[in-house]
């Protein structure tokens, strides 16, 4: 099986061979729970995001994404943060690719739809805030929804 492995700032890390612009979201729905899912290439906890297609905004690929990955419709309201930081490796096993982190941290809102697990996602659920400290996250995805309940109103950029 393919698999998807994070290094930070890990000697073992292979070096970078592709930056792919990519997008997550992080979407509350009206009870205030936030969207995650359990990622089928390594069983960690994330919010909904993949890479931008060619001839798409990131906007767009934020409710693709969100929509293929979770069965829930959104609309996006805002920006997180945008997260470039060349000391996050991102490997994936399939194909060799190891990519530099490049992604962009939208907000959203939940506008319909019902959580649906996907290829790329074993479990969607709503989870409170105060679930999700105690879910197994890469530290990556950890500090961007630190960043998201910081509620800061001013973009992280790194």
């Amino acid at each position: 099986m393919a698999r998807r492995i994070d290094y930070y700032d890990d000697p073992a890390a292979p070096p970078a061979n592709s930056m792919v612009p990519s997008v997550n979201v992080v979407i509350e729905n009206e009870d205030g729970k936030v969207l995650v899912i359990q990622r089928s290439d390594n069983g960690n906890w994330a919010v909904p995001g993949g890479a931008i297609d060619l001839g798409e905004s990131m906007t767009e690929a934020a409710i693709r994404e969100t929509r293929e990955e979770t069965g829930i419709d959104c609309e996006i309201t805002g920006l997180i943060g945008i997260y470039t930081d060349p000391k996050h490796i991102i490997l994936y096993t399939s194909n060799g690719e190891a990519r530099q982190e490049f992604s962009i941290l939208l907000k959203g809102r939940a506008t319909g739809g019902t959580p649906t697990p996907s290829d790329e996602s074993t479990r969607v659920e709503w989870a409170s805030f105060d679930s999700l400290g105690r879910l197994q996250m890469d530290r990556s995805m950890r500090m961007r929804i630190d960043h998201y309940l910081e509620n800061s109103g001013t973009p992280h950029l790194t």
